[in-house]
């Protein structure tokens, strides 16, 4: 069953394909970053980064895949996404990395 639009939250990233299919998405809403892959809300988060990491990530494991993907985010995502990496001493692609890192552990155990 389609969520109204109107509850949907305040849409800040897109990933679409290259018929400009919607791949996936990150809206905020109730003080939260939701994130969506595939037309179903896979989590959601207070930190920006940590979804805009993984949304990032998803649009980079299509590109390998041959797939084509375009990824589009909002300058407020993007801002407070760099400011929580910032404040763990990190710039974002370092933040990417550590998290990445993280969930390859995790995909892995006792690796």
């Amino acid at each position: 069953m389609a969520i109204p639009a109107e509850k949907l939250g305040e849409p800040h990233a897109q990933l679409r394909d290259a018929q400009g299919k919607l791949l996936g998405g990150i809206v905020f809403k109730d003080g939260q970053w939701v994130l969506g892959l595939d037309g179903k809300i896979v989590g959601e988060s207070h930190s920006a980064a940590h979804v805009l990491a993984i949304l990032k990530r998803a649009a980079a494991l299509a590109r390998a895949e041959g797939r084509e993907a375009t990824l589009v985010f909002s300058a407020t995502l993007r801002a407070a996404a760099h400011q929580e990496a910032a404040a763990q001493g990190l710039d974002f692609d370092q933040f990417q990395e550590k998290l990445a890192a993280e969930m390859n552990a995790q995909a892995t155990p006792g690796a």
